[in-house]
């Protein structure tokens, strides 16, 4: 193992360098197999000598990155369901002028938005993990809609979080500031969601015109 990083979230996830020396790997376990492997290598030494060969069909690591990146949407609605489950208790409990600050129109819509947006995230990741447990094909690539929309989602409901909380959202004395930092890598680790959505505009491409 080489260095461990120093991350701005997630601390609690090991991370670091792997370092591989004088290492052997058989060709059973290259991703699709030897024989994958086989095919593109000629397919690309035929390349050389003729016109352009057209790729055939996906890659295998991102047909499994498709069917994955539901759990990592997963795991973006549990730190952002926890950051709104805290910032309405604190709402209901914390008083000012009189009266606790949910009764405040501002600060109850923002709470309206952030339970409206940990629902729809949630139905959307339900749908994508039920597609992949049935074998229902992704034709609108909806692994990546439900990683995409719940790292998107999870980063605002936090923001919002410490904005509810206020100042006091922004000390480490409520883990507020923590939920904020932890959100930020959903919407980076199995695929940026710029690629997700690269991924979402090329598979609509795809589909057969209405009509």
């Amino acid at each position: 193992m080489g260095q461990k990083y120093k991350k701005h979230g997630i601390r609690a996830s090991h991370t670091s360098e792997v370092v591989l020396e004088d290492v052997r790997v058989p060709g059973s376990c290259l991703l699709g197999g030897k024989e994958k492997l086989d095919e593109k290598l000629a397919r690309a030494r035929e390349a050389l000598t003729k016109p352009k060969v057209e790729s055939s069909g996906k890659q295998p690591a991102m047909a499994t990155f498709e069917a994955t990146r539901p759990a990592v949407g997963a795991q973006a609605i549990g730190v952002a369901r926890a950051a709104y489950e805290y910032s309405l208790q604190y709402a209901q409990e914390r008083h000012a002028f009189g009266k606790p600050i949910i009764k405040n129109q501002a600060i109850s819509f923002m709470l309206a938005d952030m339970a409206m947006a940990v629902d729809s995230a949630r139905l959307m990741v339900w749908r994508a993990a039920w597609m992949a447990g049935v074998n229902a094909p992704y034709l609108q690539a909806e692994g990546s809609m439900a990683k995409c929309f719940a790292s998107d989602m999870a980063m605002k409901v936090t923001v919002d979080a410490v904005q509810v909380l206020g100042g006091q959202g922004f000390m480490r004395d409520h883990p507020t500031e923590k939920w904020v930092r932890d959100a930020k890598i959903f919407q980076i680790f199995e695929g940026t969601n710029q690629i997700q959505r690269m991924v979402i505009g090329r598979a609509l491409d795809a589909l057969p015109p209405r009509g």
